[in-house]
């Protein structure tokens, strides 16, 4: 949709939900709302909680900006609700962000595009839990880092499991790699600058997201030309092959000279310390700018 056009609807930026991850879903949607409404857009903040179709219906939304993270939001579930009200909305359609979202779907479809991923196992409570060490044991549903451990001893292991399967009945273990972080944003297609992360901790976790100062974030990555030419090459591929659209980044381990992909997200936070806002702002353009990109991407996917 044009600007001109986009001006004269109204929109709901769809924000909160039930997920674990609420709060920063929370912070994500009042940092866009408040950008639609300095652009001067017909623009209300709703909370995607128990009764979203009845207030979608009472607020006669015309566009949906999502901007919910994990389940119920980043699923596919609210992409299909806005597709049977027929509402327009932002980010990737039902099938890319339900099978980006469950990191063992996720990982099976990698690995038949041969995509460089860890070496994996799924399992269930009733699994024999049996992995070599040391390794990363994460919900199959959960993003944010959330109930995610490295587990790097036999004597944290059951801990480390216990934890994930409290977030989830199904738990993805891959094999623990040691070597930079990078990210890879994308935006309507358009490939962003690759952030190298490097937390003060060691691990990218909840805490060293979400808190200031404690993650050193390098634009552009301190990488090759060559690992620079594979990551953008498997996040296009990865972006085509899952019909994904609008705000995606994708995160990757890189192993010796190989990138390999540890996570999708087809709805990134756009929080003051999120990456993509990072990687586009280093383009010389402003949030507001980002905000109004993902906007005119809106569109029912059908």
């Amino acid at each position: 949709m044009d600007k001109k056009t986009l001006k004269r609807k109204k929109i709901g930026v769809l924000m909160g939900g039930k997920s674990s991850e609420r709060e920063i879903s929370l912070k994500s949607g009042t940092a866009i709302l408040q950008s639609l409404l300095r652009m001067g857009y017909n623009a209300v903040g709703i909370d995607a909680g128990d009764r979203l179709i009845a207030t979608l219906m009472q607020k006669t939304i015309e566009i949906a900006f999502i901007s919910l993270h994990g389940r119920w939001g980043e699923d596919g579930t609210v992409q299909g609700l806005c597709e049977l009200m027929g509402i327009p909305y932002t980010g990737s359609g039902v099938l890319g962000s339900s099978i980006a979202m469950d990191k063992t779907i996720m990982k099976h479809i990698l690995m038949g595009l041969q995509i460089p991923t860890p070496p994996y196992a799924v399992f269930t409570q009733k699994s024999k839990i049996q992995f070599p060490l040391p390794f990363v044991v994460k919900p199959a549903n959960e993003g944010s880092t959330i109930g995610i451990s490295i587990v790097q001893t036999n004597k944290e292991k059951n801990r480390a499991i216990q934890q994930a399967f409290a977030y989830d009945k199904k738990i993805l273990i891959e094999r623990y790699i040691d070597g930079p972080e990078i990210t890879v944003g994308i935006v309507n297609g358009r490939l962003l600058p690759i952030i190298e992360v490097r937390p003060s901790t060691g691990f990218y976790d909840f805490k060293a997201k979400y808190t200031q100062g404690m993650t050193e974030y390098i634009i552009p990555a301190t990488i090759s030309k060559r690992v620079e030419r594979t990551a953008y090459a498997i996040a296009s591929t990865i972006y085509e092959s899952f019909e994904l659209s609008g705000c995606v980044r994708i995160d990757m381990l890189v192993d010796k000279a190989t990138p390999q992909v540890i996570d999708i997200n087809t709805s990134p936070g756009m929080t003051e310390t999120s990456l993509v806002p990072k990687a586009w702002g280093y383009l010389g353009k402003t949030f507001d700018e980002l905000v109004e990109e993902l906007l005119m991407g809106a569109q029912v996917k059908l």
